[in-house]
């Protein structure tokens, strides 16, 4: 079956979560969202894409830090979910239930996006003052935590400073999701440096299961971090990139950011989907073959 019949308990810009009692099935869709709308076109492979990168950083830090996946392999969900299989199979995994922390932590290890327009105005990124004379895609000295607000969907998230990320979740959750970003992104900057990456910034979404901080949701993929190619590498301009920077680059030539997003032309949607299948063939160092239909 090319869908679930089942209506999802939770449905956000990419990803359709199933409450499975004990556990959540989290199945990500071809759907792209970018400036916080979710576009009209779907990108082929994409979802498939972005759990099986996920995947792949999970087990990798699985000793760095506990995280939600419990399996990939739908022969194991719950037995209602089994018939979905050709659907399911790469874009999907079970995982455990978290209670969620509401707060995007986000790690930037160079001047780019909102953080360059904010180190502009005043030098400082959420409130972290930054060396002056730094350009875009200048390498920022150590990796800064830059937190935001996890906004509802259809609203936007905003970033905060890491002050107010602990008035809201408290000092030691806040010390624990700004350290253990820092640790996770530092690990991650470091194997992408061994198969020619640069990782620009990244968000993680962390939560408790059973009490354990604990990684959740999707993991360094293109479309929570930035990926761009270190041969070529210079700052002072705007990097090329394996992510969705390709779609918001296309997007602020053609649409005024009024209503609702346009359809994106079908060379966007193909350099898309064939940039995120370079991501996760130069990330896991194997060669993407679709599991399943587009």
């Amino acid at each position: 079956m090319s869908t679930i019949e089942l209506r999802p308990d939770s449905h956000g810009k990419v990803r359709d979560i199933y409450d499975c009692g004990d556990s959540l099935l989290m199945v990500a869709s071809d759907r792209i969202s970018a400036f916080d709308y979710i576009l009209p076109d779907e990108i082929p492979h994409k979802g498939e894409i972005l759990t099986r990168i996920s995947a792949f950083w999970f087990q990798k830090f699985a000793d760095l830090i506990p995280n939600h996946l419990i399996t990939m392999d739908v022969s194991e969900y719950p037995e209602e979910y089994q018939k979905y299989a050709d659907y399911l199979t790469g874009r999907s995994m079970l995982v455990k239930k978290a209670k969620t922390i509401p707060i995007e932590a986000i790690v930037r290890g160079y001047l780019t996006g909102s953080g360059k327009k904010t180190y502009d105005q005043n030098g400082t990124v959420c409130g972290i003052k930054l060396p002056a004379g730094l350009v875009e895609a200048s390498k920022i000295p150590e990796p800064i935590f830059t937190p935001s607000t996890k906004a509802a969907l259809g609203d936007h998230d905003e970033n905060i400073s890491y002050e107010r990320c602990a008035e809201l979740v408290g000092e030691e959750t806040a010390q624990q999701l700004r350290d253990s970003a820092l640790k996770i992104y530092t690990a991650a900057a470091e194997y992408a440096s061994t198969r020619g990456i640069i990782i620009a910034d990244t968000k993680f979404e962390f939560g408790y299961i059973d009490g354990q901080f604990s990684l959740i949701d999707e993991c360094l993929t293109p479309d929570s971090s930035r990926f761009w190619p270190a041969e070529g590498y210079k700052p002072g301009h705007v990097q090329p990139s394996y992510d969705k920077q390709y779609v918001r680059d296309w997007l602020k030539a053609n649409w005024d950011m009024q209503g609702q997003p346009p359809h994106l032309p079908q060379e966007v949607i193909e350099g898309t989907s064939k940039r995120y299948q370079e991501a996760f063939q130069i990330i896991t160092g194997h060669e993407f073959v679709p599991m399943r239909e587009a």
